[in-house]
């Protein structure tokens, strides 16, 4: 271009008033100002230690997992190919995985014989409820007789998604935790002495205003469904509470709050921990809160070593995410990213080791799943 200008500054001259100097000039501006910051991947400059474990100090019992083919959309299993899982299982020192995917019925069974039946002692698969039938006149009779059914099959607990109480509606109303059609369903979890475990709401950030105050406003942006801002604090509210009026109401019965039920408020989950006995949490994903918090965290899990359950919720199963999780419970590192994704996926913060202690680590990573899965204490894989 003559005189080595910008095709489009040439352009403007031709069409805008006032000399092109000054659109040069703004250009030059603009591209001083740097790259984009959904483009920004910041490689941190502090020489840190790296004590990442390659597998857990005891052996582990991922109480959270998804295995099964409701998820993919496609019809395929999560993981399609098994002896790849129990080879991740081998080198991570995984002893066993929950299997969150069981659903009912005919998909309950095909669930059991490729993982639990075919593999024993190293796969547990939870079931699901059918909550469309909640319109029948007898629907929480139906859902009884399901779930009785599913746990004579082999279904080891209940797995209670999110959907139940944001979306699900029946007889007119959205149907929370606590409504009492579903009364019949807890007890009966107790009296068959399954575990429910229980994804209530989301995380707090898709309850606030998608704006510039929004820590994990990237992430909304690419999935603008997952916000709840129309219903706001005051419906994320609502729904923990629901789930704390049914703990309360069914104290033989455990709950399980899946990904550290409210992770971003310590206090408020410690003060439920310590009200309802019969509620634990898992770390499913967690560690992206926990680690960023690391004594408090750490206060908080040994304070309560009986009710916290390791658990990851990856989907296909990684190496290297499983990894950071053993980071960030066993050493106590500092500044280290909760993935190896460039730009983080959910938030643009570093976690830091917990340095757990051995005791709790044991409780943490193993004896509670098994007291909950109804094991007990039983001999597995080699201890490191």
């Amino acid at each position: 271009m003559p005189g080595g200008q910008e095709p489009s500054i040439v352009l403007a001259h031709r069409f805008l008033p006032g000399p092109v100097v000054n659109i040069g000039r703004a250009v030059r501006r603009w591209r001083a100002r740097g790259p984009r910051l959904g483009c920004y991947q910041p490689v941190s400059t502090l020489q840190l230690p790296d004590n990442t474990p390659r597998g857990s100090c005891v052996p582990a019992v991922n109480f959270h997992s998804h295995l099964g083919r409701w998820l993919t959309g496609t019809g395929a299993w999560m993981e399609p190919d098994i002896g790849l899982v129990l080879a991740i299982m081998q080198e991570t020192n995984t002893e066993a995985i929950v299997n969150l995917d069981g659903r009912w019925g005919d998909e309950l069974e095909h669930n059991l014989d490729r993982y639990d039946r075919a593999h024993p002692g190293k796969f547990y698969t939870f079931c699901h409820l059918d909550w469309q039938r909640l319109d029948h006149p007898d629907g929480p009779d139906q859902l009884v007789r399901s779930l009785e059914r599913s746990v004579a099959a082999g279904a080891r607990g209940l797995k209670v998604w999110k959907d139940l109480g944001l979306r699900w509606r029946a007889r007119g109303r959205r149907i929370l935790p606590d409504d009492p059609l579903l009364a019949p369903v807890w007890e009966t979890a107790g009296s068959l002495g399954i575990p429910v475990l229980v994804h209530i709401a989301d995380p707090v950030a898709f309850f606030q205003p998608v704006d510039n105050r929004n820590e994990r406003l990237e992430e909304l942006r690419r999935h603008p469904n997952s916000s709840h801002q129309k219903g706001g604090l005051e419906l994320f509210h609502q729904l923990l509470s629901s789930l704390e009026h049914a703990v309360a109401d069914h104290p033989e019965t455990q709950f399980v709050g899946a990904h550290g039920y409210h992770p971003e408020d310590l206090a408020h989950l410690s003060s439920v921990l310590d009200r309802y006995p019969n509620f634990s949490i898992d770390l499913a994903w967690a560690h992206i809160q926990f680690g960023r918090q690391p004594r408090a965290a750490a206060a908080l899990i040994t304070s309560h070593p009986d009710r916290v359950l390791f658990g990851t919720d990856i989907f296909p199963l990684k190496v290297s995410t499983l990894r950071t999780f053993y980071r960030m419970l066993e050493t106590q590192d500092d500044a280290f990213p909760y993935s190896d994704e460039p730009v983080p996926s959910n938030g643009r913060w570093m976690i830091y080791g917990l340095g757990l202690p051995r005791e709790v680590l044991e409780l943490v990573y193993r004896a509670n799943a098994l007291r909950l899965l109804g094991l007990g204490r039983r001999s597995g894989a080699t201890a490191r």
